[in-house]
């Protein structure tokens, strides 16, 4: 898979690599580098040149000799220099001439009286209630003083011990995670309470009645007795806590998170229509009342409302052929939360307080008791005690104001001759059109052999009597919400995204192979870890590991789904099994029937 930018949200991230075009495998490949492309920006320490050239012959890299597959093909890691870095790989008398520029992730150190360029935070306009902390920070020459005006106060920023810098996510799939030392500039900081009893530009801040603009704060820096001003970028306006604005969320599936960034974590998705009080902001970010925050993109104001509180009576209960609703009448939509474990799911209602005494539920194929208890003033909990330990999705909405949990039922085996009767499957070839995903070390391009394996594993399927839907059959881009919305409309038994690996730029690709599987909700975990071993075992196979991964393709609720890493298109020697057709044969039969024994096993 391509590694991508956390702008690509919810993308499968694992690998790097695109070529330009695909190129046909050959007995005697050309002498080619297909990674890292030229004038390469990275901020890792180093990289790994992804190529291959005839067998006959060395070739080169800065004059070194190394090492290469049956078959030609290379990928050496090589260190990296802060800067420009040139590297000239050779072959015979052919030569490519590659540079990749190494960023530093450290904020540059100012030179004399001034501070660092983007360092001056708030860097966005930032709304908070009254009392709470507001904090400020800039990064300046050492043994400087450094103080902020807001208002007619003047809060102090004191040097700060250096913390350690934290490598990002994708490092853990390279066993480089451990946090590195931070000897960079120095940071500046220091906060203050909502400002209570000051006055700005006349207005009361001790004032609830409304919200108070204070204004853009004024950075002073003073460095042997010279003293510069430098207005921040953000500025700051206190809340009024008897005013509290009020936003619904408009998007099918409001993202929530832990902070204000695409950076923080997800959180159980707010159902359309859910109805919050705003308690900070935090550019276009907006925390919720319950603790989460939304993008303001998937929310809109509603002028004039009050802070949303349902109370909740009877809990409604429709059986279905397929699946059991729970209908929780509520006077407003409120904010959701899940947890899954091996024998309870678990419903949070928040901004809502319980008057109930009577709630029905049969004798369920699913569900063996319902609990609930509240648990803090304005937090309701149902805990749903489940028969088996395998989930098998489920989905949030609003009907009115009214919440639905629709809890499918297992899958029924129709028939002992083909295993896999009455039983649905979905099947994602990863990438397609000109999302190419991951390349070989000769161009050969993820989503081909994505789309090609698939097919197989397709064909094994139906012959084991499933009914088999696929999110593409030819070479052609399907967005990941289209992937997402295909599994939630079909809601098939399980979900399977097929993918091949590649690395981030510090990993060690001639090293690393081995099959993958990642999931996200616990209900897909057993699948995840039962599909692993099986391949690992079958197939003879080194393992990657199991990863839990907040990927698009495993966060759908509306079935157990799961993504699998058949093999590294950037390990040269795993590469040749990769496009072994004989191969990709064995290894789909071995899919389809691990998919049979998991059907099999106990969880039924």
């Amino acid at each position: 898979m391509k590694f991508g930018v956390k702008s690509l949200i919810g993308s499968v991230i694992l690998g790097v690599i695109v070529a330009s075009s695909v190129v046909v495998l050959a007995q005697e490949p050309s002498f080619q580098v297909v990674y890292p492309p030229p004038k390469h920006q990275t901020s890792a320490d180093r990289i790994f040149f992804l190529g291959t050239a005839p067998t006959s012959g060395q070739v080169f890299i800065n004059g070194k000799a190394i090492k290469r597959s049956q078959s030609g093909h290379f990928a050496p890691s090589l260190p990296l220099q802060l800067g420009e870095n040139t590297f000239r790989i050779n072959y015979q008398n052919q030569a490519i001439q590659i540079q990749v520029t190494r960023l530093s992730t450290q904020p540059e150190i100012p030179q004399g009286l001034a501070f660092a360029k983007d360092s001056l935070t708030p860097a966005v306009d930032i709304a908070r209630l009254g009392g709470e902390l507001v904090c400020f920070s800039a990064i300046a020459t050492p043994k400087a003083s450094v103080s902020v005006k807001l208002g007619n106060q003047t809060i102090p920023l004191s040097p700060q011990p250096q913390q350690a810098q934290l490598p990002g996510n994708l490092a853990a799939l390279t066993g480089r995670n451990q946090p590195s030392v931070n000897n960079g500039a120095s940071k500046y900081e220091g906060c203050t309470t909502a400002l209570a009893d000051h006055t700005t530009a006349g207005a009361v801040i001790s004032d609830n009645t409304k919200e108070i603009d204070l204004g853009k704060p004024q950075f002073q820096l003073t460095l042997n007795g010279k003293i510069i001003s430098q207005e921040g970028t953000g500025k700051i306006t206190i809340l009024s806590r008897a005013k509290l604005p009020v936003v619904e969320v408009t998007a099918d599936a409001g993202v929530a998170r832990t902070g204000p960034s695409t950076d923080y974590s997800r959180l159980t998705p707010l159902p359309k229509g859910t109805r919050a009080a705003v308690t900070a902001r935090e550019g276009e970010w907006l925390r919720l009342d319950y603790g989460s925050w939304i993008n303001t993109k998937e929310t809109t104001m509603i002028p004039g409302a009050i802070p949303p509180h349902s109370i909740i009576r009877s809990v409604g209960y429709r059986p279905l052929p397929n699946m059991t609703e729970m209908v929780f009448p509520l006077q407003v939509p409120v904010p959701v939360s899940v947890q899954q474990s091996n024998q309870t799911f678990t419903l949070n209602l928040y901004n809502t307080t319980a008057q109930t005494d009577i709630i029905r539920l049969d004798d369920n194929p699913l569900i063996s008791r319902l609990d609930w208890q509240q648990i803090k003033p304005e937090q309701v909990q149902y805990t749903f005690n489940l028969k088996k330990n395998q989930q098998w999705g489920y989905k949030l909405r609003y009907e009115g104001t009214s919440l639905v949990l629709s809890l499918r039922h297992a899958p029924i085996l129709s028939s002992k001759q083909k295993p896999l009767s009455g039983i649905k499957i979905l099947l994602d070839p990863g990438h397609g059109g000109k999302e190419s995903g991951a390349s070989g070390p000769n161009g050969y391009l993820e989503k081909d052999v994505n789309l090609k394996v698939s097919k197989l594993v397709r064909d094994e399927l139906l012959k084991r009597g499933a009914t088999v839907v696929m999110t593409r059959e030819d070479d052609k881009e399907v967005s990941l919400p289209q992937r997402q919305a295909i599994i939630d409309k079909e809601q098939p038994a399980i979900s399977i995204s097929i993918h091949y690996n590649s690395l981030p730029d510090d990993g060690d690709a001639e090293n690393t192979k081995g099959v993958a599987a990642f999931w996200y909700h616990p209900q897909a975990h057993n699948l995840a870890i039962f599909m692993q071993n099986y391949l690992v075992k079958h197939r003879k196979r080194p393992s990657y590991g199991v990863f839990w991964d907040n990927l698009a393709l495993t966060r759908p609720a509306s079935a157990p789904s799961i993504l699998l890493e058949l093999g590294f298109m950037s390990n040269p020697d795993e590469f040749e099994w990769v496009t072994d057709e004989k191969e990709q044969k064995k290894l789909a039969r071995a899919i389809a029937q691990g998919i049979v024994e998991w059907f099999s096993s106990p969880i039924f």
